[in-house]
């Protein structure tokens, strides 16, 4: 059973999410909170494996929820799924460093929601490749050789390469396609170097990627 904690300030998105959510046999709803103060809460007392957090709340904003989450090891089972009212802007690229496993887009919600918990369940990053060639250049105008992590230096030279390809936001079978390597080993890379990094999905590995400056060309 996958557990759900929803956070938004619209009691009618809240309502709508929530009967999504429980017509599948395999999604829980476990509580909802209007704000961040309430959201926070949530994860402390339910440690969900997903929180879908709305960004603009009173009070504390889910940009801060998401920073409080990811400084509190004893929460980082917790996969958030950013619920934004635009597919890109600052926020959004906030929301990705500050620990987001992916994002959906409120008017798409409906068609979604379901499909977004299991995505980021499964440790794959719920980001369009559109949306993450759009972030990488946000992430690189704003990083200096400062933010390369240490650890990139562990990485082989192909896991390097595996990792700038997921930084463009393809899927492992399109990489395997692009590098004519099978999709099992795609994955075996990838899950090397979430390991050696330290992180958990591969929406982190895309921010780490851009800090370590493994970021291909753009690609159509």
């Amino acid at each position: 059973m996958i557990t759900v904690a929803l956070a938004d300030d619209d009691e009618l998105v809240r309502m709508g999410l929530r009967a999504l959510l429980e017509r599948e046999a395999d999604l829980a709803l476990v509580g909802e909170a209007a704000d961040g103060e309430g959201a926070l809460a949530l994860v402390r007392d339910h440690h969900p494996d997903v929180l879908l957090l709305d960004v603009r709340m009173p009070g504390m904003d889910g940009i801060e929820v998401l920073r409080r989450i990811a400084a509190d090891g004893g929460l980082d089972r917790t996969r958030v799924v950013v619920v934004t009212t635009f597919e890109i802007g600052q926020y959004v690229v906030d929301a990705l460093a500050a620990g987001a496993s992916g994002f959906l887009v409120k008017e798409r919600a409906a068609e979604e929601v379901v499909h977004a918990v299991r995505t980021v369940v499964a440790g794959d990053a719920l980001l369009s490749p559109s949306v993450t060639r759009r972030v990488v250049g946000l992430f690189a105008r704003h990083l200096s050789a400062t933010d390369r992590p240490a650890a990139v230096e562990t990485l082989t030279a192909r896991e390097r390469e595996i990792v700038a390809w997921v930084a463009t936001g393809r899927s492992n079978d399109e990489i395997a396609a692009e590098l004519f390597l099978s999709p099992a080993t795609v994955r075996t890379h990838v899950g090397r170097a979430l390991t050696k990094l330290g992180a958990r999905d591969r929406a982190q590995l895309v921010v780490l990627a851009v800090r370590a400056g493994l970021v291909l060309p753009p690609v159509s």
